[in-house]
């Protein structure tokens, strides 16, 4: 490892926060770590890091030691998509982050179209419901629900996401189709909820145009998106899903659209991130490959859902993306 090697070491353990968190991310020993920064104090002449046994802090020295280090990544970074450019097809690495369900079901599909047209590219995709930190743990790309917060990276919309409510025949048969939001709000479901996150009630329109609340008789709860409609294939509970985790089960009558009256509010959209505006060939590709999977007027997953575009109050909104 040279010295701008070492210097990008010393900002990756400032940035996870220890050796051994650096050394997970780099998948090495945590004592290659050690060594290393040790020989860039020797090679500097300066100590860089107060250390103790139980934290790590900068030394004057190391806090403009990893100024420095900052802008050779930056300037790292604007080398590699500037030498991209230059080439016809693209090559080497790209590092993607994504949420889960999303991921599994679409990210994985793009990839194996991308590898068997730029088998040249190594891809590394890691599904995470966190939102991962794009710069530090050096991500290329970054699948996110709902709109970014992070104004430091630059955000573009691959898909809408929007809501429905279904249950099966054989429960619409037990209980009788809801025509009311009262009757449906006696009705029994099945929630998500996770890590101190209920989701059991959902927002709609009013006949006024007035904000409001469905509240969910939420006797079942789970932490798993996909597990919502499953459940609800089985005939005990209705569900409130969004459309991408629709399959084919309207199609195949197993689930069917009830209280499409309702002008519920969309659910959210699904952006990719990236750190810098000036995207490399390969990040470019790889995002027109899954825009072209995931469909370019309505997303694939409406496409399931026979005359969605005239629920839920779907046919007075734009018809954006």
């Amino acid at each position: 490892m040279d010295l701008a090697g070492r210097m990008l070491l010393l900002l990756e353990v400032i940035e996870t926060g220890s050796f051994v968190a650096a050394a997970e991310q780099r998948q090495v020993n945590r004592s290659v770590v050690s060594k290393q920064i040790s020989k860039l104090e020797t090679e500097l002449g300066v100590r860089l890091l107060n250390r103790t046994t139980r934290s790590l802090s900068l030394t004057t020295a190391g806090n403009e030691v990893l100024g420095q280090a900052q802008r050779l990544r930056t300037l790292l970074n604007e080398t590699q998509v500037r030498a991209q450019h230059y080439h016809s097809e693209p090559i080497g690495s790209l590092r993607i982050t994504s949420v889960n369900e999303f991921g599994r079901r679409y990210v994985q599909k793009a990839v194996m179209v991308f590898q068997r047209k730029y088998p040249a590219i190594n891809i590394e995709l890691r599904l995470e419901d966190r939102i991962a930190d794009m710069v530090a743990e050096h991500y290329d790309l970054g699948i996110r629900s709902g709109e970014p917060k992070d104004s430091n990276l630059i955000a573009r919309k691959l898909a809408r996401n929007r809501l429905l409510i279904v249950a099966s025949p054989d429960f619409l048969k037990r209980y009788g189709e809801p025509k009311t939001i009262a009757e449906l709000e006696q009705l029994p479901a099945v929630v998500y909820s996770a890590s101190g996150l209920l989701i059991d009630k959902i927002k709609y329109q009013d006949e006024k145009g007035k904000e409001a609340h469905i509240q969910l008789n939420g006797t079942y709860k789970v932490n798993e998106l996909e597990m919502l409609v499953d459940t609800a294939k089985e005939g005990n509970m209705l569900t409130v899903a969004t459309a991408q985790m629709i399959e084919n089960e309207i199609l195949e009558g197993k689930l069917v659209p009830i209280m499409t009256h309702l002008n519920l509010a969309d659910y959210g959209t699904f952006y990719v991130v990236y750190p810098h505006r000036d995207l490399p060939l390969k990040s470019r590709l790889f995002i027109e490959t899954l825009k072209e999977l995931l469909g370019t007027e309505a997303p694939i997953w409406e496409q399931r859902i026979p005359e969605f575009e005239n629920m839920y109050g779907h046919s007075d909104k734009p018809k954006s993306r």
